[in-house]
């Protein structure tokens, strides 16, 4: 990998983390379009740690909220102290933990499918057309509640402070469904979010805050790929340092994005984008293997 090539992959991962249009088949995609070697599932998750640097300095003060809620409920759990029970920031870190089991149990059951097979160009298109006609559903759902048309209608959707176990493990298994490039982490728990009648700034926010565990235990994990020396330590690491800086300006974007406006031009974006892979596999103009390698 050229130095060139790591600084458009890094911009691409830093461009696409956080919105609902997967990073990974950005990834994947850019490296067939430009007729590169495909960057792999251990960069992706790599790069992935700049921006969930991004997401832990954006969400600083409700993360250190969070955790530190989290461990005084430890504490008094041990103590069999009832002081903590019904702490809302506490709750929700055991609830990130509990929706943090789908991905890490499926990533690991599913490893050589994430690095082979899911990467195929037709699934990945296949995903972006599913997935963001998802997506479009979920958001009209959630213009209806918000407007006064559906069960939520009283305070225009449920708040982080509505979130249980149940749904918690619903976020879970909606972000399980990333492990296939195309579905999109941000788009998939999103969906899920407003499918159970979450507000659009709720789903996205605890998107977010889901995504924290698993990407990082997963970065983290393929660090050692790199030191193995199937992944460049330099280009990798610029990537990454790429991937941050443009990722906390997208979450800046996105955040205001969403208060005032829809999730469907994402929607045209991904079912357009998928049918165009169609028509160039089809045509045989793109491999749906383009790029592939063992590296």
């Amino acid at each position: 990998m050229s130095w060139f090539e790591s600084l458009i992959l890094g911009l691409v991962q830093g461009l696409t983390e956080f919105l609902p249009i997967s990073s990974s088949a950005h990834l994947r995609l850019t490296a067939a379009f430009a007729g590169w070697h495909d960057p792999g599932a251990a960069f992706t998750a790599i790069t992935q740690i700049g921006t969930e640097t991004a997401v832990l300095i954006y969400f600083r003060k409700d993360i250190a909220t969070i955790v530190s809620a989290w461990f005084r409920s430890l504490v008094a759990l041990a103590r069999r102290d009832d002081s903590m029970r019904g702490n809302h920031d506490a709750q929700l870190g055991w609830l990130v933990i509990i929706g943090s089991i789908p991905i890490g149990v499926l990533g690991v059951t599913l490893k050589d499918q994430i690095e082979g097979p899911f990467r195929d160009l037709r699934l990945i298109a296949t995903t972006l057309i599913v997935m963001g006609l998802v997506l479009g559903f979920a958001d009209r759902l959630a213009a209806r509640a918000e407007t006064g048309g559906g069960r939520h209608r009283a305070n225009g959707g449920k708040t982080l402070r509505d979130l249980g176990v149940r749904d918690g493990l619903v976020y879970g298994c909606c972000q399980a469904l990333a492990l296939v490039p195309g579905v999109s982490r941000s788009g998939a728990t999103i969906s899920g979010g407003l499918l159970m009648g979450y507000t659009r700034e709720a789903a996205a926010r605890y998107s977010f805050l889901l995504a924290v565990p698993a990407v990082l235990a997963s970065g983290f994990y393929e660090l050692r790929e790199a030191g193995e020396g199937h992944v460049a330590w330099g280009q990798t690491i610029f990537a990454t340092l790429i991937a941050f800086a443009v990722g906390y300006a997208v979450i800046a974007w996105f955040m205001k994005f969403i208060t005032t406006r829809s999730f469907m031009p994402f929607v045209y974006y991904r079912v357009l984008l998928g049918l165009l892979i169609f028509a160039l596999v089809t045509a045989g103009v793109l491999s749906p293997h383009a790029g592939e390698s063992a590296a």
